[in-house]
């Protein structure tokens, strides 16, 4: 697990899901994630209890998340060198 502080987080909204930034924070500490974005918060149907962060599709130059809590729903990009498996396993180490 090798770290380093090149990571940035972009600041768009005002708004973000509960407990989303420190998550975020801990990811840009990370080696090869270079900038995370915040996007579209927005509502759903379904409840999720606890703060789930999953990997939604490929994006130019890195992945589109979409992070889950409650009945919200945040689209979050992060433009990274990693690969699919490896972002998986970080955020599933943070989580």
């Amino acid at each position: 697990m090798s770290k380093s502080s090149e990571g940035r987080i972009v600041w768009n909204h005002s708004t973000h899901l509960d407990g989303l930034i420190p998550i975020l924070e801990k990811l840009i500490t990370y080696e090869g994630v270079k900038t995370v974005t915040p996007a579209v918060l927005s509502r759903s149907r379904s409840h999720s209890p606890h703060m789930k962060l999953k990997i939604s599709v490929p994006i130019r130059g890195g992945f589109k998340l979409i992070a889950r809590c409650g009945k919200s729903v945040q689209e979050v990009f992060v433009i990274t060198e990693l690969d699919k498996s490896r972002l998986e396993e970080i955020i599933k180490g943070i989580l």
